[in-house]
Parts: structure tokens; C-alpha cells; sequence
């Protein structure tokens, strides 16, 4: 193992939302979410070292989830519930302080968002010494993160996040397509 870490930075609110939104059209049945400790597990295998989740939550309502609380301290992440006013992306702000932040540091970052608001904060991490990913299903990633030289880790493909598969249309490879996944 390396003395060097990875931080996940996770934006809960934007998968959550392209679940439900983008993908299935209504609000994710628990098996449909992700296991968020495969996605730390994930990141320890994928470069060999210790890994910190930081999970971003919302809670400008002034209330916290405390069984989410209390799921995401069982898998080793730091829950980070942030309030602000009703014109903030309380979690897009913070992340992208978070990942400011990081530059000052020698750590590895992955990413786990679609969103475009951290394209411009990822860019300056990728300095060819530190390892930069994301984290998403690919389909609804953004392009701005395609201009960047990081390394991109589907969420349902790589990280296998999911106890369910997802019924996401995408381009197959030719040399990867297994008919039989489509005749069950």
C-alpha cells in the first residue's frame, strides 16, 4: 500500500437524481441505488491504497437522514450535511471547495458525479502526478469531463455498484455484446 490516499467525493443528490430522473423515471427503489461500499471498495483495489469516502449531503432543511447518517459511518464514510440558502447547490459548492482544497495536498481523487459544475475544479488536479477519475453512468456523464485527461469508472460496469441490473440503452461494443442478456 501506498502513503498516499484517495479521496471519493461522492454527490449523492446528482446520482440519486439521474436514477431517478434520467433513467427509470420515478423515484429508485432501494435495490436500484447504489451500494455506496463498493464504490470505496472499489477505489482501494483500484489504486492500491487507503481510501476516504466523503459523502455530500443537503440539509438546508435542517434535518439529517440519521438512518442514512448511521449507513454511511457503518461503511466508512464521512457524511458532510451542509446547509445554505435556498439559491445554493449547498453540495455542489461544497464539493467544489472540497476539491480546491485537494490541490494543496498530494492525494488521488475520484469523483462520483455527472455533473458538469466540477469540470473546472477537476481540471487543475490533473497535474501528471496525481491520479483524477470519475465516477458515473457513463450515458449521462458530461462531455465537459471528455476534455479532461482523468480516467472514467462506470458506476454500474466497473465499480459494480448495483444488486440489480439497470435498464440503461447505451452503444455496446461489438466485441463485448453478449446476446444472451437481451434474450432472458
Amino acid at each position: 500500500m501506498s502513503d498516499r490516499r484517495t479521496f471519493v467525493l461522492v454527490d449523492g443528490e446528482n446520482i440519486d437524481a439521474t436514477l431517478g430522473n434520467s433513467l427509470l423515471g420515478r423515484r429508485p427503489l432501494p435495490e436500484e441505488r447504489p451500494r455506496w461500499e463498493r464504490v470505496t471498495d472499489y477505489a482501494e483495489q483500484l489504486w492500491d491504497q487507503p481510501v476516504t469516502g466523503l459523502f455530500f449531503l443537503n440539509a438546508s432543511g435542517g434535518g439529517l437522514p440519521q438512518t442514512f447518517i448511521q449507513a454511511l459511518l457503518a461503511m466508512r464514510y464521512r457524511p458532510i450535511p451542509l446547509s445554505g440558502g435556498p439559491d445554493e447547490k449547498v453540495v455542489d459548492i461544497g464539493i467544489q471547495r472540497t476539491l480546491d482544497a485537494l490541490l494543496g495536498r498530494d492525494d488521488d481523487v475520484l469523483l462520483v458525479s455527472h455533473d458538469a459544475d466540477f469540470a473546472d475544479h477537476l481540471a487543475p488536479l490533473i497535474d501528471g502526478d496525481r491520479r483524477v477519475g470519475v465516477v458515473a453512468l457513463r450515458e449521462y456523464a458530461s462531455n465537459r469531463f471528455d476534455e479532461l485527461d482523468l480516467s472514467f469508472h462506470d458506476l454500474e460496469d466497473d465499480v459494480a455498484a448495483f444488486n440489480v441490473p439497470l435498464p440503461r440503452v447505451r452503444v455496446i461494443q461489438l466485441a463485448d455484446f453478449d446476446p444472451n442478456l437481451f434474450l432472458r
